[in-house]
């Protein structure tokens, strides 16, 4: 670790509140960390290296060292201040002791210790404690090294002074407890994708990875200098798209102790990139910081367009969807007292923010296009091509509604709904293909299940705008079906069924189907899959017989172990497709409820969503033949 000497600011024992006592996370884990598998596992990292984020933000930090053990256990170690290291007054214990024993303790509730902080309910330490089969820490300050170890939260090896220390800062190991968790392995490439956006949020702040596991050691080193500007830059090298303008557009403020920068670069895509941050915590459902942002990038570039004649006294105004087009964007807010809308901090609310990032982005963006005039009409530009493709989507819509096309009213014919008219009831399959939608529809249970078999090529929307949607003949039964509208008009209120289950065969054909189907909903219709209403079917790959018997694969390992089991005699057949399948096969198989296996598509990281789809979706051959040769090992199904 770097060694350097730091002040104590004001932090010490006084500053430790106590706000109430440890309650049974280990009871109910998924109120703390939202879920006990592999993204509450990883949630457990976060929580301890946002503490020592924090120690950075306070200006008492500048390396932090992670390490994956090969015990499955994990090392956090920082050059902060580490952890006062008297008794608290209010408990008598041990300040250390305290922070990771009691909920809600930390420095984080009042006094000067921290002017920011990420952790602002200060349960990390304790939760994580809490959920570890054992946590050790080793805490440096003012030439002392202390020691304490806990087991599933309680005291095992009380706090001792170990002695002189010329280090400074905390060193944390903990174990999470396998009786909790699904899984205990790290991924590596999880935990290093959230170290580089924490790197890139705290400009020359040091992060180290570290991964010592058996076959498995690498190190990456993440210190970006540039910050935002760095993210920017990063996000749309993995875009793999051309850029409307060379330089990364940069503005920063402060006011009343709240500071606010942001970073902005356009691309020739047709999808804008918003990512978000308040105190170094990603804000995914937005908040005061994205609407100043908003409403001031759409003014700027409106009034620059009728400045430069673009858009004449009569036109209309470019809307937030137009001037955003193709942008990848960057918006970090950092305040002592930050107020969020929910338990999970992903909105923040603090109205204040809002005045303070419209008014950077006004002036800079005036700024920016007087002195860059061809950068500037350059994105213009592209805004006037969305506008004009916005303007050709919604006559297209009012075509189509005039012949009932997209009226709620009208549902395709092909649609084969169910009886059931509560939503949180029913759900509706898109099966690939008319063969395999007779079988579904023969199959099914008609009372909850409903069929629309897809026809026809399902249009890339990765390379096309909303009046191509609107065209789509694959596209529009899906968008009738559904009945929430997609884009501006979507209203997940009108969603008609509870779960969206696509079928495909079980092959590469089959796996493009997918990820175009899924392609179409991340861009036009997320919130489906932030909410949890989108499904994968399983169909099986084999169908095993021997006499009278038999049973289904799904994977090559599965056929072979049961061909092992069964002996003798053997019939193993692969399915071409779901059409092979008879109702009665097709319902037993991928349909029923008590035998079906489904996947649930969550977007636990928007970020690489994002990526993945701008990847697989775009022009771009060679960087997808490389992701799905490094990738092909993990799946024996090409699935996203």
């Amino acid at each position: 670790m770097e060694e350097k000497i730091i002040g104590e600011q004001a932090y010490n024992d006084s500053q430790i509140q106590v706000l109430e006592g440890l309650e049974a996370v280990r009871k109910r884990p998924g109120m703390y960390i939202g879920t006990t598998s592999s993204g509450g596992l990883h949630h457990l990292i976060n929580e301890i290296v946002d503490n020592s984020i924090d120690e950075a933000l306070a200006g008492a930090c500048s390396c932090i060292r992670v390490t994956l053990n090969g015990d499955n256990s994990v090392t956090v170690e920082d050059d902060g201040r580490g952890i006062p290291d008297g008794i608290n007054e209010k408990t008598g214990l041990p300040t250390l002791e305290v922070v990771y024993t009691v909920l809600h303790a930390g420095g984080k509730f009042g006094g000067d210790g921290y002017k920011i902080a990420g952790g602002l309910h200060g349960v990390g330490a304790s939760v994580v404690n809490a959920l570890s089969e054992w946590l050790e820490v080793a805490n440096h300050r003012g030439g002392k090294k202390y020691t304490e170890r806990f087991v599933r939260g309680h005291v095992d090896r009380p706090f001792t002074c170990e002695g002189d220390t010329e280090l400074h800062g905390l060193t944390v190991t903990f174990k999470p407890d396998p009786t909790i968790f699904e899984e205990t392995v790290f991924d590596y490439e999880v935990v290093l994708k959230r170290m580089r956006e924490q790197a890139f949020l705290n400009a020359g702040v040091k992060i180290v990875l570290c991964d010592k596991r058996e076959g498995e050691e690498r190190e990456e080193v993440l210190c970006y200098e540039g910050g935002i500007i760095s993210f920017v830059e990063y996000l749309n090298e993995q875009k793999h798209a051309a850029l409307i303008h060379k330089d990364i557009v940069y503005m920063k403020g402060e006011r009343d102790g709240i500071v606010a920068e942001v970073a902005l670069q356009y691309n020739d895509s047709y999808n804008e990139t918003l990512i978000s941050f308040a105190n170094n915590m990603a804000t995914v459902e937005g908040g005061t910081h994205e609407s100043g942002f908003k409403s001031a990038i759409t003014k700027a570039i409106n009034d620059y367009a009728r400045k430069i004649g673009q858009l004449k006294e009569s036109d209309k105004n470019l809307s937030g969807e137009d001037v955003r087009e193709g942008i990848t964007a960057i918006i970090s807010v950092k305040l002592q007292d930050a107020q969020f809308e929910s338990q999970t901090k992903a909105k923040l609310g603090n109205s204040e923010v809002r005045s303070l990032v419209d008014s950077i982005v006004s002036k800079k963006m005036e700024e920016y296009f007087e002195e860059n005039p061809t950068s500037g009409k350059a994105i213009i530009e592209k805004a006037m091509a969305a506008f004009r493709a916005r303007e050709a989507a919604r006559k297209a819509r009012e075509m189509t509604r005039r012949k009932s096309v997209l009226e709620s009213s009208s549902l395709p014919g092909k649609l084969r709904d169910c009886q059931e008219k509560r939503a949180e009831l029913t759900e509706i399959y898109l099966v690939e293909g008319d063969s395999a939608g007779g079988s579904a529809t023969d199959g099914r249970d008609s009372r909850y299940q409903a069929i629309l078999p897809l026809r026809g090529k399902i249009l890339n929307v990765e390379k096309s705008r909303l009046d191509k949607v609107y065209a789509n003949t694959s596209i529009i039964p899906i968008i009738q079906s559904l009945g929430c509208g997609i884009g501006e008009e979507f209203n997940i209120e009108k969603l008609r069924y509870g779960k969206i289950i696509l079928m495909a065969d079980a092959d590469v054909d089959g796996a493009h189907i997918r990820v175009l189907l899924l392609t179409f909903f991340f861009r036009h219709m997320k919130k489906l899959i932030e909410e949890g209403h989108v499904y994968l079917a399983q169909p099986p790959l084999y169908k095993i017989k021997k006499g009278k018997q038999e049973r289904y694969a799904f994977s090559d390992a599965e056929r072979d172990r049961i061909i092992e089991e069964m002996g003798g005699n053997i019939e193993a057949e692969r399915y071409k497709g779901l059409g092979e399948m008879d109702p009665e096969q097709l319902w037993e198989t991928t349909m029923n409820p008590e035998t079906r296996t489904l996947l649930k598509v969550e977007m636990s990281d928007a970020i690489l969503c994002d990526q993945v789809f701008s990847l697989l979706m775009g022009d771009d051959v060679e960087p997808r033949r490389e992701f799905i040769e490094e990738n092909a090992k993990f799946v024996e199904n090409l699935d996203v």
